[in-house]
């Protein structure tokens, strides 16, 4: 049987998942988490490691002789070496599209959290502001409708998508700047530049993945297109955004708000300055977090390992 070693399960399954059948396609051994510079001890004698965000790096590789397969237990891939693995001819796989749904919806929550403030006034509520109320209503801060609203979305694929979908149930009018705008066209979407998309919109949501090309895009000299009420939302990557730069518009009242579940380092410095940035909401990176979610990406992990075992690899990186 094949040596399967998962370097960092606990993200994926703190206990709450099934790892069983895994267990059932060879010798697992299962680590909560594991450092850039254990993968090679730990994953010695595996044929099969799992990753989540364990940098398996061209160094670790080499110093694994028996390596036949490494899979990628996300979407994105940025942590392996992929080019290192097929020198040796180790196949790469990856999960798509597992938590489109979850990632779409947790979207809407940052952004209607940021028009709604439901925490805000609940925590008045509990600390007896509206027992002492003279009114039968108030509120501590803007209300906001959706409906009417220009909604941003910079990447529609699947998860941009799903976003839009919620956006024109909620009356919003969508743009969006996307790679492949004639592939993905969709009823009720109008393409437009990034200029232009985040020039219009009231609010502006990244669903693009991460290359050098993108990296720290939204910097200062963009946020400074944006309408002064404009909310900016990011649920894909960290470094998307020039995170000193956003920090500096939410402070100068450039923009009204943003809602982050994603930063450029994660864990964070506690220092970080998104942390005392005016009107930001950052949230531990759990978007893709969802129960379900979660067990749509552990039964596909599994199953992409069975399909290479079986001689017919699918979700192929390489």
């Amino acid at each position: 049987m094949k040596n399967i070693v998962v370097l960092d399960g606990y993200a994926l399954n703190p206990g709450d998942l099934d790892w069983s059948p895994l267990h059932a396609l060879g010798n697992v051994t299962i680590y909560d988490r594991t450092k850039e510079s254990e993968v090679a001890l730990r994953a010695k004698n595996a044929h099969i490691i799992l990753t989540n965000k364990a940098i398996v790096n061209a160094a670790s590789i080499a110093q694994l002789p028996q390596l036949q397969y490494i899979g990628v237990m996300a979407t994105g891939y940025n942590i392996v070496d992929v080019n290192a693995a097929s020198a040796r001819q180790i196949k790469v796989t990856n999960v798509p599209a597992y938590g489109t749904a979850a990632v779409a919806q947790f979207t809407f929550a940052l952004i209607l959290e940021l028009c709604n403030h439901v925490k805000l006034h609940a925590d008045s509520v509990r600390a007896g502001d509206w027992s002492r109320s003279d009114d039968f209503s108030y509120w501590k801060a803007p209300l906001q409708e959706l409906d009417g609203k220009v909604l941003g979305i910079v990447g529609l694929g699947q998860i941009g998508q799903a976003v839009a979908q919620i956006a024109l149930a909620f009356g919003m009018r969508v743009i969006a700047h996307h790679k492949h705008p004639e592939r993905d066209k969709m009823d009720g979407v109008h393409f437009v530049s990034l200029a232009d998309c985040f020039a219009q919109a009231d609010i502006i949501t990244l669903h693009c993945p991460l290359n050098e090309q993108n990296r720290g895009f939204v910097n200062k000299a963009l946020l400074d297109t944006m309408k002064r009420n404009a909310l900016l939302i990011n649920t894909s990557r960290g470094p998307l955004i020039n995170e000193q730069d956003l920090a500096n518009a939410l402070n100068n009242e450039r923009i009204a708000a943003a809602g982050l579940d994603v930063l450029s380092v994660e864990p964070p410095a506690a220092e970080h300055p998104l942390f005392y940035a005016k009107n930001c909401l950052v949230t531990p990176h759990i978007a893709w977090a969802a129960k379900e979610a979660r067990g749509r990406l552990l039964n596909t992990v599994i199953e992409n390992v069975r399909s290479y075992l079986s001689g017919k690899p699918e979700n192929l990186l390489n």
